[in-house]
């Protein structure tokens, strides 16, 4: 069943960096029904909440992007959280798809649902294969769980339940706030606080040598409004640029595009996480759809976007 440009479509994680990239994307394709809920008038981590919402609204399509995200430092220290949360939050929202007969759902997971050590560049039957990164274990089991209950919910009933693993994003509306943010935020928000301040160093963890994709977060939604318009699969989708950089390149680049001009130093006693992820993007591709940003004029893009909302943005 195709969905239509009249059709009410649910975003949840509207605000976030993905759920408001996705919003952007729908609207810029000409889908101008799309609705929204903020934490506080919906918590889809309550059961009730969410049917009430959906015998309210009954949406025709769902995008799922709402989660408890963060890098590896909050991965570490609050893995119970990571997983009751995304797992409830899932269960709310997938179910009700169901129930409330949507058309199409879209379920958003993440890369660090395949093993630490998967073949690279990583495919898509990498899933289940070898024992997960345990610094985002939490996290990626709750993902594994969403992307595999959307895979049993079309298998038993015939739902059009639909899910894609984006890479590494970064871009407008991310998470700043540097205990919990992601690499690619964190050296923007870094490199800025030292240029400002004319600080002569900026420490960065690691060792610098992992080896990331990064893609920019309005390519992603472009891929997953394209997914929704041309993708019925069982199978989950990759989305990302399949080229990668070590986190000393990213450094650089970001350090160059920020215009700090003082010294890297790289705290070596801080953990690198998983050493290689790179996704397989063939699927993808031959599905008809190729990012368009490439890495140093996305970086510019999200310094402008945080130099623009430094008082409003995640800090």
């Amino acid at each position: 069943m195709q969905i239509e440009k009249s059709d009410k479509i649910y975003v949840a994680g509207h605000r976030g960096l993905v759920g408001s990239a996705i919003v952007r994307s729908l609207n810029k394709k000409g889908y101008q029904n799309v609705i929204g809920r903020t934490h506080a008038e919906l918590n889809l981590l309550e059961q009730q909440d969410v049917r009430d919402f959906f015998e309210k609204e009954r949406p025709d399509v769902v995008v799922l992007a709402a989660a408890k995200v963060g890098g590896i430092n909050a991965n570490n220290t609050t893995p119970a959280e990571f997983a009751y949360e995304n797992m409830q939050i899932q269960c709310n929202v997938i179910k009700c798809c169901h129930d409330y007969k949507v058309k199409k759902l879209l379920f958003l997971g993440s890369t660090c649902i395949y093993p630490k050590m998967a073949p690279q560049p990583i495919p898509e039957d990498a899933l289940l294969t070898g024992p997960l990164e345990v610094t985002n274990e939490a996290y990626a089991i709750a993902k594994i769980s969403g992307l595999e209950m959307c895979r049993f919910f079309k298998k038993q009933y015939g739902d059009n339940f639909i899910s894609c693993m984006p890479t590494n994003l970064y871009g407008p509306h991310d998470n700043y706030e540097l205990q919990g943010s992601h690499v690619m935020p964190a050296m923007i928000r870094k490199f800025h606080e030292a240029k400002v301040t004319n600080a002569k160093t900026v420490e960065l963890w690691g060792t610098g040598t992992p080896l990331r994709e990064f893609l920019y977060v309005d390519d992603m939604s472009d891929a997953c409004v394209f997914l929704l318009e041309n993708y019925d699969g069982e199978q989950h989708v990759n989305i990302g640029t399949g080229k990668e950089v070590t986190i000393k390149e990213l450094a650089e680049t970001v350090k160059r595009v920020v215009g700090f001009e003082g010294e890297l130093v790289w705290n070596k006693d801080m953990p690198d996480g998983t050493p290689r992820k790179l996704t397989d993007v063939t699927k993808l591709h031959n599905l008809g759809f190729t990012h368009k940003v490439e890495l140093e004029e996305g970086i510019e893009l999200a310094y402008q976007w945080f130099k623009d909302n430094v008082d409003t943005a995640r800090m």
